[in-house]
């Protein structure tokens, strides 16, 4: 089973740091290859380079009141939703289609109601029960 994993291109997890400008400060984040590349992918669908979308991501995250303790793992969730969401249909493979103009609130609500169906019942029950007592 491991194969599969173990025998991929050693390239893909090799870190390599970047350094760019966020809210007026200079930094550096540091991730693995494959992540770069999928972020370099978001970004040119909606026509902007690496650095443009580390500041828009930053920015809006700032704005939405989250404070990530760590930009990095951030970014590496990002790149896996992104993919996920791929999957699951919400974010069409083809290129040419941007992210900014999908209906986020819509993709949001489904992901949501996807991930509630997907836990146990007694999750869901606790969940429910929680909600009726507030109520």
């Amino acid at each position: 089973m491991c194969r599969l994993f173990i025998g991929a291109e050693p390239g893909l997890w090799e870190p390599q740091t970047r350094s760019m400008r966020l809210d007026g400060v200079s930094t550096s984040v540091r991730l693995e290859r494959f992540f770069w590349a999928v972020l370099e992918e978001v970004g040119k669908r909606d026509g902007l380079t690496l650095n443009q979308l580390m500041a828009k991501l930053s920015q809006e995250c700032t704005e939405a009141g989250h404070d990530p303790a760590n930009f990095a793992s951030f970014l590496r969730v990002c790149c896996g939703r992104y993919q996920a969401l791929q999957l699951a249909g919400e974010i069409p493979v083809a290129p040419d289609v941007s992210i900014g103009s999908l209906d986020a609130e819509g993709i949001l609500a489904r992901e949501r109601a996807r991930h509630i169906a997907a836990r146990p019942a007694t999750s869901r029950q606790v969940e429910a029960a929680s909600r009726s007592a507030t109520s």
